[in-house]
């Protein structure tokens, strides 16, 4: 494994983004944007030609490539390690495969029976991660900061239950409520295999972390207290207390209803989808830092529809100090990269101080 990189130290730990994941004043509003590397630009989809995409996540050089010349090409003021949440349930004893319309995990977990097959793995197993991590902090300009990221548990769990993606998460939700004990079985499993994941991402030289709920909108207000809210503040703070120095980031989509319980559960900045007012989110997340929200179809618009768009959530922040400019989701597939290029470049002209 390559050498871990001192995190407190590091230039970019006074880099724009930092200092807004912690409230602080900005020479500009940062930005950076979900799925900022991927298959939008033509040198990923060459790449992508030549190896899988489980290839790519494992090799630690191509991680470095595809990350810096992502951050690079685009004026990000933040990379995001290139990885995917799944691998963390592939190091768990699930099969992992990427055939055409989504991620397969098989076989899903179905039944209690079905958990003996999960085990919190020995973190050396994504040991491949952190080494990417290292690689991509030692290419990337000093003062850009790199984030390291997990799924949070609930999405993971979902995604093992279900075996992929789900419109209505019937298996999840199904032995979420009716057994409630093999649910808390596989969510602490998950919360210590992810606790020395993001740890070991931080030592390797990320700055910051987030930690994504891609399907927390699946659930009402008490079943996320009842079900989801545990496991994530447990993640959050566990790895927080072991990683003070580095910001924790909190996304989820379809939060609109539970962005107080959000905050409530932890993280140093709450992420606020494209269905949520940025306005209203900021009142009722109070002093918290926020990241968002442009909605990612707005990016196939004429540049003005994009900087009209961009420029009305830089006013509903108002100027306020603990905003990092980010989608309301990742970019999609045939995004033009030029359009996401000039609201790069707009988000960091308009809002300069």
């Amino acid at each position: 494994m390559l050498a871990y990189i001192r995190r407190v130290t590091h230039p970019s730990m006074d880099s724009p983004f930092v200092r807004a994941c912690r409230g602080l004043p900005v020479s500009h509003t940062p930005i950076w944007l979900m799925r900022q590397a991927g298959r939008y630009m033509k040198e990923y989809r060459a790449l992508r030609e030549r190896v899988s995409f489980l290839e790519l996540c494992r090799t630690p050089e191509l991680v470095a490539e595809t990350t810096v010349f992502a951050q690079e090409t685009i004026g990000a003021d933040a990379a995001i390690v290139f990885s995917d949440l799944l691998v963390v349930l592939e190091a768990m004893g699930l099969g992992l495969t990427y055939p055409t319309g989504g991620p397969r995990l098989t076989p899903p977990l179905r039944t209690v029976a079905d958990l003996d097959r999960v085990r919190v793995p020995d973190p050396d197993a994504l040991s491949y991660v952190w080494d990417g991590v290292a690689a991509t902090r030692a290419e990337l300009k000093p003062d850009v900061p790199l984030i390291g990221f997990c799924g949070a548990p609930f999405t993971l769990a979902a995604y093992a239950i279900e075996g992929g993606g789900s419109r209505n998460f019937r298996y999840a939700k199904t032995m979420m409520f009716s057994e409630p004990e093999a649910w808390d079985t596989l969510m602490q499993r998950l919360v210590d295999t992810l606790v020395p994941y993001l740890v070991g991402q931080a030592r390797a030289g990320a700055q910051a972390v987030q930690v994504f709920d891609s399907w927390v909108g699946a659930v009402g207000p008490d079943d996320y207290d009842r079900y989801v809210a545990p496991y994530s503040a447990a993640l959050i703070r566990r790895f927080s207390e072991q990683c003070p120095d580095t910001p924790v980031l909190h996304f989820g989509t379809g939060t609109a209803p539970l962005l107080e319980r959000v905050k409530a559960a932890g993280g140093d900045v709450i992420g606020v989808d494209f269905h949520t007012d940025f306005a209203q989110a900021r009142q009722r997340l109070g002093d918290t830092p926020v990241m968002g929200n442009l909605d990612p179809i707005a990016l196939y618009a004429p540049i003005d529809v994009i900087e009209q768009r961009a420029q009305a959530i830089l006013d509903a922040n108002g100027g306020r100090d603990g905003h990092v400019f980010n989608l309301g989701h990742g970019i999609l597939p045939e995004t033009p990269v030029d359009s996401v290029k000039r609201l790069v470049a707009y988000v960091q002209e308009a809002s300069a101080r």
